[in-house]
C-alpha cells in the first residue's frame, strides 16, 4: 500500500508521531512517503520517502499547490494528515482527488483547550474560533472515505461532542514509540555525587507552563532542570530563570532532533502542561525507563497511571507540583520502581507496531 502522511511543522509531538508510523510501515514493506518542511532525517535513514513540502499558513495557496502536485504524481492509495494545518489543506486536496483520507487530531487550539475533558480552559473561544475549528472541520470530516483518528478517548470525546463528528467516523489509535526507544533502556543512571536532574521536552508554547515549571523547581533544593526545546515561550522562560535565580541549576539545550541521549542522563521527566492529548515527550520518557511528572490533563491519566508509572498532579497546582518533584528528587528506589513499570506500559501498550497495524486495518478499509 502506498501512503503519504503530510505534516506541516518540523518539529513537535504530531512530527515525532508522523515518523514513527512512516518508518514502521516502510519496515512492514509498505511504500510510506512523508512530506513536509523536513528535512526528517529518522525517517529517510527508515526507509521512508521524504517530499519537502512547506503549507505555511491556512491560506498558503502555493504550498497547497505544492501538495497537490505530490498526490498528483505519487497517487497514493489514502492521505494521512497529522496535524491541524495539514488536516484542513489535506483533506481538501483528498476530496478533489477522491482520495480517501485519515485525519488524526493531535490535539486542539489553545482558544477551545476547554472543551477537552480535563483540559484547562485556555483563552474564551471567539465566535470566528468556532466558525474556524469547529464548523470547518465539521464540514470536512463528512467528506466521503473521512476518518478522524484521535491518539487518547478524551479527544475521541471532543470531536464526537463539540466538533460533531459521526461516531463511526471516529476511531482511537493510541501514539507508539518505535521498537528502538527500547533497546539499553534500563532506568534513571546511578549518578552519585551529583544533582537529580529533571528534564522537559517539547515547544515553548504557553499551553506548556514552561515558567512555571521552572518557578516550581527552584523551591525543590538540589534539583536540576534541563529544558530541551525552543519556541515562542522562551524569553519568558528566560525571565523566569533569571527572576528566580536559579541560572545555575536551570540549562536551556534548544531544540534536538533526537534526545535520547539527553534522556538517558535524566532521572525523571516533567510535564507540567495545561492541556495534553497522547503526548509523545512521556512516551519517549517512559521507554527510556524514566519515572514522569505530569499534570493530569486530556489524555495523559490513559497514559500515566499515577502512583505506578509516575506521579500525577491537579493542573494549575503548583503546590502539588513541587511536592511531586521533591517526592521524585529525594527517593532514587521510587524513580527506578516508576520508571520499570512506565517502560513496561509503553513496550506493551505504547508500540508503534500496534498503532501502525490498527491504521492499517483503518487505511484498507477507506481504500476498498
Amino acid at each position: 500500500m502506498r501512503v503519504l502522511q503530510l505534516v506541516t511543522q518540523d518539529r513537535g509531538g504530531p512530527v515525532d508521531a508522523a515518523v514513527e508510523v512512516a518508518a514502521e510501515l516502510a519496515r512492514l514493506g509498505h511504500d510510506s512517503h512523508l512530506a513536509g518542511p523536513g528535512p526528517f532525517d529518522r525517517a529517510s535513514q527508515g526507509g521512508v520517502t521524504v517530499h519537502p513540502v512547506a503549507i505555511r499558513t491556512a491560506t498558503d495557496l502555493e504550498g497547497v499547490r505544492g501538495l497537490a502536485d505530490l498526490v498528483a504524481r505519487l497517487e497514493p492509495d489514502v492521505l494521512h494528515l497529522q496535524d491541524r494545518r495539514a488536516g484542513l489543506a489535506g483533506r481538501a486536496v483528498a476530496v478533489r482527488r477522491g482520495l480517501p483520507s485519515v485525519y488524526t487530531l493531535h490535539g486542539v487550539p489553545d482558544e477551545l483547550a476547554g472543551l477537552v475533558p480535563g483540559n484547562l480552559a485556555g483563552t474564551a473561544p471567539r465566535a470566528r474560533d468556532r466558525v474556524r475549528y469547529l464548523w470547518a472541520e465539521r464540514q470536512l470530516a463528512r467528506a466521503a472515505r473521512s476518518v478522524v483518528v484521535t491518539p487518547c478517548d478524551a479527544l475521541a470525546r471532543y470531536a464526537r461532542d463539540h466538533v460533531g463528528v459521526p461516531g463511526e467516523r471516529v476511531r482511537t489509535v493510541p501514539n507508539g514509540i518505535g521498537p528502538e526507544w527500547l533497546v539499553g533502556s534500563d532506568g534513571p543512571p546511578e549518578r552519585t555525587g551529583h544533582r537529580v536532574r529533571a528534564t522537559w521536552l517539547g515547544v515553548m508554547q504557553p499551553v506548556k507552563r514552561v515558567p512555571d515549571l521552572v518557578r516550581a523547581a527552584a523551591r525543590v533544593p538540589d534539583l536540576e532542570l534541563l529544558l530541551v526545546g525552543d519556541g515562542p515561550e522562551r524569553p519568558r522562560v528566560e525571565r523566569a530563570v533569571a527572576e528566580t535565580g536559579c541560572a545555575d541549576r536551570v540549562h536551556l539545550a534548544g531544540h534536538h532532533c533526537e534526545p535520547r541521549p539527553l534522556l538517558r542522563t535524566s532521572d525523571m521527566v516533567v510535564l507540567p502542561s495545561a492541556a495534553e492529548a497522547c503526548p509523545m515527550a512521556l512516551l519517549q520518557a517512559m521507554a527510556c525507563g524514566l519515572p514522569v511528572v505530569a499534570t493530569d490533563v486530556g489524555g495523559v491519566a490513559e497514559v500515566v497511571r499515577d502512583g505506578v508509572d509516575g506521579l500525577l498532579v491537579p493542573p494549575g497546582d503548583d503546590e502539588a507540583l513541587v511536592a511531586a518533584l521533591s517526592t521524585l528528587a529525594r527517593d532514587s528506589a521510587l524513580r527506578r520502581d516508576l520508571g520499570a513499570a512506565g517502560r513496561s506500559r509503553v513496550a506493551e501498550r505504547f508500540d508503534v507496531r500496534s498503532s501502525a497495524r490498527s491504521l492499517l486495518s483503518i487505511y484498507e478499509e477507506l481504500a476498498a
